[in-house]
């Protein structure tokens, strides 16, 4: 079991819904420092203000994962990197694919370099279920990011950095969810929507974050871990927020699916089932992870998918009201 005591732990996008969440998770652990790292002053700040944040372990750090200068000094005496700083949002990465690629890509790479250069411990890099059989940029550079991550276990030669993914769905509530953005439109009795069969993988935050934390303690290096996590259809959530608001369907915009595919058929040939959730581990022949998973891991069906029209549980709407309790007033 990893010993939280006494390490340094860096937040790329420190000040995201996720790095918050995380930050407030990790202060109530034994370790010796958090470190905020982000490009955004004004965030930082704000950060700061709030009462839960006036921990002196924390550390502030403006940068840019751009900038391999910056983080080569950030990493400075850092035991672990959480990685959730990225470009996120589908129609601004399809408008500006340079910028995508320069974060989500290269930034990536910048991570790997001066994590190994610093002698930084565990890195766990956040993924989406975007980066499966791509249909957009953003998924497109997140599924780089990933390939990048796990070949960075190969790169770092004799060093003892190891590097892993976490994949999941939809954050309910985070920066950019369409849960905020029906509540706003039930205020004025419709919410539009692509197409009502289409499905989504949720998880909280809350959620995403203690899987986060329990990646971190179980990685070995290499692999790419999935929980499993519930899903719902997109008429039914938008039922659950404003059950008598009127349905406008716009249709399925650019770069979107109807489902969305967290471990696609090619995967599943090298995908442990470990209870709780799956395991898809590295195509290298440096690979000797799997021994480390313990008898939870399994291998799942030839031709298995994990896909949000085919997974389970599915949730009804009653549920969904359940899962989103915090954003929704009572009825």
């Amino acid at each position: 079991m990893f010993d939280w005591r006494d390490k340094t732990v860096l937040i790329t996008g420190g000040t995201g819904s996720f790095g918050k969440q995380m930050t407030s998770h990790l202060l109530t652990l034994p370790v010796k420092k958090v470190i905020i790292f982000s490009r955004d002053e004004l965030k930082q700040h704000e950060m700061q203000l709030l009462p839960q944040y006036k921990d002196k372990r924390l550390r502030w750090f403006i940068g840019d994962v751009r900038d391999r200068d910056r983080l080569h000094r950030a990493f400075d005496s850092v035991d672990v990197i959480i990685h959730a700083a990225a470009l996120k949002q589908v129609p601004a990465c399809e408008y500006n694919p340079f910028e995508a690629i320069r974060t989500n890509v290269i930034g990536a790479q910048n991570i790997i370099d001066a994590a190994i250069d610093r002698g930084v411990q565990k890195v766990l890099a956040l993924s989406t279920d975007k980066a499966c059989n791509p249909v957009n940029l953003y998924g497109a550079t997140k599924l780089c990011s990933d390939k990048l991550f796990i070949a960075g276990n190969h790169y770092a030669g004799p060093s003892a950095t190891r590097f892993a993914c976490v994949r999941y769905g939809n954050v309910v509530g985070s920066r950019g969810s369409v849960v905020p953005l029906f509540i706003e439109q039930g205020k004025r009795g419709k919410l539009t929507i692509t197409h009502p069969d289409m499905t989504r993988f949720w998880i909280t935050l809350d959620q995403g974050v203690a899987f986060v934390a329990a990646s971190i303690e179980r990685m070995v290096g290499g692999e790419l871990f999935v929980p499993k996590i519930p899903t719902t259809r997109v008429d039914d959530l938008a039922r659950a927020i404003a059950p008598d608001a009127e349905l406008e369907v716009m249709g399925i915009r650019p770069g979107e699916k109807m489902h969305e595919v967290m471990i696609s058929e090619d995967d599943a040939r090298m995908t442990l089932d470990c209870g709780d959730h799956f395991v898809i581990q590295p195509e290298f022949g440096w690979w000797q992870g799997s021994s480390s998973l313990g008898s939870g891991g399994t291998p799942v069906p030839d031709n298995f998918r994990y896909a949000s029209d085919s997974a389970g549980p599915h949730l009804s709407v009653a549920e969904i009201r359940t899962l989103l309790g915090p954003w929704l007033a009572p009825t």
